[in-house]
């Protein structure tokens, strides 16, 4: 009965791990597709901020959007992602300080400086999209991050195009993997209704 029991217990537990590197595999695969084509809004995803400067992370990102903006991918790019623990800055009131110094007009960047985690920075991006009555985007990440991003925003009804940053310096295979894998738990907990 207890080799019974044991194997009930290990099926489950076997299936789980299963689908993380299913959903791993997805989120690879997408990690290489640029899918920009015109939409609403770019939305660029936040990323460490220091002291007021773009760390490397967030400056790819926003140098990304700009090069989508030029193209007239969209009309506006929205900023994202709160303060982090620095006292004087958020992510997204940085990102948009960078791009008006880039000469994209002021009235052109909208700001959403909350959240501390993904999901809660998509719940202010979606909020602002419903009121703005934007209904699709591009969303500007690296690539690990935006397969995730999608599926958060498409539950809410909204059109999505991802387009990942180009690679910064050169992650090993196993870095990669971790964070394919890592991006696959905060998936799964969010199918789960754990917000991370």
């Amino acid at each position: 009965m207890k080799r019974i029991a044991g194997w009930l217990c290990l099926v489950p537990a076997i299936t789980l791990l299963g689908y993380m590197f299913y959903v791993a595999d997805r989120i690879e695969r997408q990690s290489l597709i640029d899918e920009s084509q015109p939409a609403d809004v770019i939305l660029v995803m936040g990323a460490a901020e220091y002291r007021g400067r773009p760390s490397p992370v967030l400056k790819g990102r926003l140098d990304h959007a700009y090069v989508l903006y030029l193209k007239h991918m969209a009309p506006y790019i929205m900023t994202t992602g709160g303060a982090g623990g620095d006292p004087d800055f958020t992510e997204g009131g940085v990102a948009r300080a960078y791009l008006v110094t880039h000469e994209v007009p002021a009235e052109a960047i909208i700001t959403d400086p909350v959240g501390s985690t993904t999901v809660q920075s998509l719940d202010a991006a979606i909020e602002t999209m419903r009121r703005m009555n934007l209904h699709s985007c591009i969303v500007v990440s690296d690539g690990y991050h935006i397969y995730r991003v999608k599926r958060v925003l498409e539950a809410q009804g909204i059109k999505v195009y991802g387009s990942p940053r180009p690679p910064a310096g050169s992650l090993t295979l196993n870095e990669l993997r971790w964070l394919y894998l890592r991006q696959a738990v905060g998936f799964i907990m969010w199918q789960l209704g754990i917000n991370l």
